[in-house]
Protein backbone atom coordinates (compact mmCIF):
# COMPACT_ATOMS: atom_id res chain seq x y z
CA UNK A 1 0.00 0.00 0.00
CA UNK A 2 1.30 3.39 -1.04
CA UNK A 3 1.97 5.72 1.75
CA UNK A 4 -0.18 8.64 1.83
CA UNK A 5 -3.15 6.75 0.35
CA UNK A 6 -6.37 4.01 0.73
CA UNK A 7 -7.09 1.03 -1.51
CA UNK A 8 -10.20 -0.13 -1.30
CA UNK A 9 -10.68 -4.04 -2.16
CA UNK A 10 -14.48 -5.39 -2.77
CA UNK A 11 -15.55 -8.94 -1.88
CA UNK A 12 -18.98 -9.61 -3.91
CA UNK A 13 -20.85 -12.68 -4.13
CA UNK A 14 -24.46 -13.51 -3.03
CA UNK A 15 -26.30 -14.05 0.25
CA UNK A 16 -24.90 -16.73 2.21
CA UNK A 17 -21.51 -17.19 0.61
CA UNK A 18 -19.27 -15.76 3.35
CA UNK A 19 -18.37 -11.83 2.68
CA UNK A 20 -18.72 -10.49 5.78
CA UNK A 21 -16.33 -13.43 7.47
CA UNK A 22 -13.77 -13.45 4.82
CA UNK A 23 -13.64 -9.09 4.90
CA UNK A 24 -14.01 -9.17 8.17
CA UNK A 25 -10.81 -11.88 9.10
CA UNK A 26 -8.90 -10.07 6.35
CA UNK A 27 -8.98 -6.68 7.82
CA UNK A 28 -8.10 -8.12 10.80
CA UNK A 29 -4.89 -9.79 9.97
CA UNK A 30 -4.34 -6.76 8.33
CA UNK A 31 -4.66 -4.79 11.55
CA UNK A 32 -4.77 -1.30 12.69
CA UNK A 33 -3.79 -0.40 9.12
CA UNK A 34 -6.99 -1.69 7.87
CA UNK A 35 -10.80 -1.40 8.19
CA UNK A 36 -14.25 -3.16 7.01
CA UNK A 37 -16.41 -1.58 5.28
CA UNK A 38 -19.90 -3.54 5.41
CA UNK A 39 -22.64 -1.84 2.55
CA UNK A 40 -25.16 -3.58 5.10
CA UNK A 41 -25.52 -0.48 6.77
CA UNK A 42 -26.46 1.59 3.55
CA UNK A 43 -29.93 -0.47 3.55
CA UNK A 44 -32.82 2.16 3.52
CA UNK A 45 -34.60 2.37 7.02
CA UNK A 46 -37.95 -0.03 7.47
CA UNK A 47 -39.79 3.22 7.18
CA UNK A 48 -38.54 4.33 3.60
CA UNK A 49 -38.88 0.99 2.37
CA UNK A 50 -42.61 0.58 3.40
CA UNK A 51 -43.01 4.27 1.75
CA UNK A 52 -41.71 3.11 -1.39
CA UNK A 53 -43.16 -0.85 -1.31
CA UNK A 54 -40.30 -2.32 -1.11
CA UNK A 55 -39.95 -3.90 1.72
CA UNK A 56 -41.24 -7.19 0.96
CA UNK A 57 -37.81 -7.29 -1.43
CA UNK A 58 -35.64 -5.70 2.02
CA UNK A 59 -31.81 -6.94 0.33
CA UNK A 60 -32.46 -6.18 -3.04
CA UNK A 61 -30.42 -3.59 -4.93
CA UNK A 62 -33.18 -0.57 -5.35
CA UNK A 63 -33.77 -1.43 -1.30
CA UNK A 64 -30.30 0.22 -0.41
CA UNK A 65 -29.13 3.93 -0.77
CA UNK A 66 -26.21 3.24 -3.49
CA UNK A 67 -25.48 6.73 -4.10
CA UNK A 68 -24.70 7.01 0.00
CA UNK A 69 -22.75 3.96 -0.40
CA UNK A 70 -20.85 5.25 -3.39
CA UNK A 71 -20.21 8.80 -1.99
CA UNK A 72 -18.77 7.09 1.01
CA UNK A 73 -16.26 4.92 -1.30
CA UNK A 74 -15.35 8.04 -2.82
CA UNK A 75 -14.63 9.72 0.64
CA UNK A 76 -12.48 6.84 1.36
CA UNK A 77 -10.42 7.10 -1.29
CA UNK A 78 -10.21 11.26 -1.39
CA UNK A 79 -9.33 11.32 2.16
CA UNK A 80 -6.55 9.19 3.30
CA UNK A 81 -5.81 10.31 6.46
CA UNK A 82 -8.77 11.51 8.11
CA UNK A 83 -11.09 9.31 10.73
CA UNK A 84 -14.63 8.25 8.78
CA UNK A 85 -17.65 7.10 10.11
CA UNK A 86 -20.33 4.94 8.29
CA UNK A 87 -23.97 3.44 9.25
CA UNK A 88 -23.41 0.10 10.56
CA UNK A 89 -26.44 -2.77 10.23
CA UNK A 90 -28.48 -4.46 13.18
CA UNK A 91 -29.85 -7.75 11.91
CA UNK A 92 -32.13 -7.86 14.96
CA UNK A 93 -34.31 -5.37 13.70
CA UNK A 94 -32.99 -5.13 10.26
CA UNK A 95 -32.07 -1.04 10.62
CA UNK A 96 -29.26 0.72 9.59
CA UNK A 97 -27.28 2.03 12.66
CA UNK A 98 -25.68 5.95 12.07
CA UNK A 99 -22.43 5.73 12.70
CA UNK A 100 -21.88 1.92 13.42
CA UNK A 101 -18.82 1.67 11.72
CA UNK A 102 -15.79 3.97 12.22
CA UNK A 103 -12.85 4.02 9.81
CA UNK A 104 -9.39 5.18 11.37
CA UNK A 105 -7.17 7.50 10.04
CA UNK A 106 -4.79 4.94 10.16
CA UNK A 107 -6.34 2.95 8.16
CA UNK A 108 -4.99 2.56 4.41
CA UNK A 109 -6.95 -0.77 3.05
CA UNK A 110 -10.60 -0.80 3.74
CA UNK A 111 -11.99 -3.81 2.76
CA UNK A 112 -15.93 -3.42 1.41
CA UNK A 113 -18.48 -6.45 0.99
CA UNK A 114 -21.91 -6.49 -0.51
CA UNK A 115 -23.82 -8.06 -2.87
CA UNK A 116 -23.73 -5.56 -5.67
CA UNK A 117 -20.39 -4.24 -5.89
CA UNK A 118 -20.64 -5.29 -9.74
CA UNK A 119 -23.11 -4.28 -11.14
CA UNK A 120 -23.18 -1.95 -14.04
CA UNK A 121 -24.42 1.51 -14.26
CA UNK A 122 -25.47 4.31 -11.64
CA UNK A 123 -24.35 4.82 -8.54
CA UNK A 124 -23.11 0.94 -8.08
CA UNK A 125 -20.43 1.55 -11.40
CA UNK A 126 -19.78 4.78 -9.27
CA UNK A 127 -18.37 3.09 -6.65
CA UNK A 128 -16.98 0.27 -8.53
CA UNK A 129 -14.42 2.21 -10.09
CA UNK A 130 -12.97 3.67 -7.13
CA UNK A 131 -11.89 -0.14 -5.92
CA UNK A 132 -8.31 -0.89 -6.73
CA UNK A 133 -10.39 -5.19 -6.92
CA UNK A 134 -13.46 -6.81 -6.17
CA UNK A 135 -12.83 -10.47 -5.58
CA UNK A 136 -16.46 -12.70 -6.26
CA UNK A 137 -16.87 -15.36 -3.85
CA UNK A 138 -18.34 -18.80 -5.24
CA UNK A 139 -19.97 -21.53 -2.79
CA UNK A 140 -22.22 -24.16 -3.65
CA UNK A 141 -25.66 -23.42 -3.71
CA UNK A 142 -26.69 -25.65 -1.36
CA UNK A 143 -24.04 -24.95 1.45
CA UNK A 144 -24.89 -21.49 0.76
CA UNK A 145 -28.40 -21.52 1.22
CA UNK A 146 -28.02 -23.86 4.11
CA UNK A 147 -26.07 -21.20 6.15
CA UNK A 148 -28.63 -18.48 4.96
CA UNK A 149 -31.45 -20.41 6.32
CA UNK A 150 -29.36 -20.63 9.48
CA UNK A 151 -28.43 -17.21 9.97
CA UNK A 152 -32.12 -16.09 9.25
CA UNK A 153 -33.60 -18.52 11.80
CA UNK A 154 -30.80 -17.17 14.02
CA UNK A 155 -31.95 -13.58 13.90
CA UNK A 156 -35.99 -14.90 14.70
CA UNK A 157 -37.11 -15.75 11.66
CA UNK A 158 -39.03 -19.27 11.79
CA UNK A 159 -37.81 -21.95 9.75
CA UNK A 160 -41.11 -21.52 7.26
CA UNK A 161 -40.39 -17.64 7.12
CA UNK A 162 -36.77 -18.70 6.87
CA UNK A 163 -37.12 -20.65 3.78
CA UNK A 164 -40.04 -18.67 2.17
CA UNK A 165 -37.99 -15.08 2.48
CA UNK A 166 -34.68 -17.38 0.93
CA UNK A 167 -36.53 -18.29 -1.82
CA UNK A 168 -39.05 -15.46 -2.67
CA UNK A 169 -36.11 -12.44 -1.91
CA UNK A 170 -32.27 -14.13 -1.73
CA UNK A 171 -32.56 -16.08 -4.72
CA UNK A 172 -33.29 -14.13 -6.90
CA UNK A 173 -30.74 -11.30 -5.73
CA UNK A 174 -28.44 -14.51 -5.66
CA UNK A 175 -28.98 -15.38 -9.17
CA UNK A 176 -28.80 -11.37 -10.04
CA UNK A 177 -24.94 -11.25 -8.09
CA UNK A 178 -23.62 -14.57 -9.83
CA UNK A 179 -24.51 -13.16 -13.80
CA UNK A 180 -21.76 -10.44 -12.80
CA UNK A 181 -19.21 -12.61 -11.59
CA UNK A 182 -17.22 -11.96 -14.91
CA UNK A 183 -16.72 -8.73 -14.43
CA UNK A 184 -14.63 -9.61 -10.96
CA UNK A 185 -11.07 -8.88 -11.18
CA UNK A 186 -10.71 -12.58 -8.82
CA UNK A 187 -12.72 -15.44 -8.41
CA UNK A 188 -12.42 -17.33 -4.99
CA UNK A 189 -14.05 -20.71 -4.43
CA UNK A 190 -14.89 -21.04 -0.43
CA UNK A 191 -15.78 -24.09 1.13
Amino acid sequence: MAPGRRVVLGIVGPPGVGKSTLAQALAREVGERAAYLPMDGFHLPQARLRALGTRDRMGAPETFDAAGYADLVDAVVASPGMPLTAPGFDRTVEEPVADGVRIDASARLVVTEGNYLLLPGGDWERARVRMAAVWQLRLADETRRERLLARHIAFGKSPAEALEWMTRVDEPNARLVQSYAARADLIIDVT
